[in-house]
């Protein structure tokens, strides 16, 4: 979990070394492609009906985590707060798609996918859409949030708002980031700090708490 103090977050970029980068890229995908995997291949698929298929289950008064009736429900209890949940695997470029709906609490939240998170979840990217039409592409870094391409969360009319169900798709291929909502391209930008590490889902909570929302048909595509 992290706290965040609203949408308006500072953006601060990390320069790498560019050889090590492209050679960490290069062989994971050496690795790849001995094993044989084909663009579009499912990588991993989860319709969460299975209670021990990896994913936390918590339930404390400020957040619930948890399997709930063949969805996964992330509730969010406390005021800028955010929470998420990971199946404790490892990918390099994948592309995550996953539905969401809200059930309760502000539209003034957000929600989404998260991609090449590491074992502590103390980095990871983020995309992540609000019930009142906004989005975002960010990272975490130790107790940083930092928004990418942009200072504050963008406004997009692709986005269904309110108790709305929308399909997020998330693309982490390189050191490029792109989000697209009910399979509309939203926002691509570009950031190399992070090469590898888990998936998953998130949700969280600005001023109001109550923010309630159910994901289902997450799934990680080789792209």
């Amino acid at each position: 979990m992290f706290t965040c103090r609203g949408k308006r977050l500072k953006t601060i970029r990390t320069s790498l070394l560019l050889f090590l980068l492209v050679a960490l890229v290069s062989c994971y995908q050496f690795v790849i492609d001995s094993l044989g995997i084909e663009s579009g291949e499912l990588l991993f698929h989860d319709g969460f009906s299975d209670l021990n298929s990896g994913w936390d289950r918590v339930q404390e008064q400020e957040y619930i985590a948890d399997y709930a009736g063949g969805t996964y429900r992330i509730y969010v209890n406390q005021p800028n707060l955010d929470v998420w949940s990971n199946p404790g695997l490892e990918f390099g470029d994948v592309i995550i798609e996953v539905d969401a709906t809200k059930a309760g609490g502000s539209d003034d939240n957000n929600f989404g996918v998260i991609c090449r998170s590491d074992r502590d979840a103390d980095r990871f990217y983020y995309f992540v859409i609000s019930s009142d039409g906004y989005y975002a592409i960010g990272k975490v870094r130790g107790q940083e949030q930092i928004l990418i391409g942009d200072d504050v969360m963008q406004p997009s009319l692709v986005i269904r708002q309110g108790y709305a169900h929308n399909h997020i798709r998330a693309e982490c291929i390189g050191d490029k980031l792109s989000l697209f909502v009910n399979d509309q391209p939203v926002a691509a930008v570009s950031d190399g700090e992070f090469l590898s590490g888990d998936v998953g889902m998130l949700a969280g909570t600005f001023d109001s708490p109550g923010v309630d929302i159910y994901f289902d048909n997450f799934q990680v595509i080789q792209p």
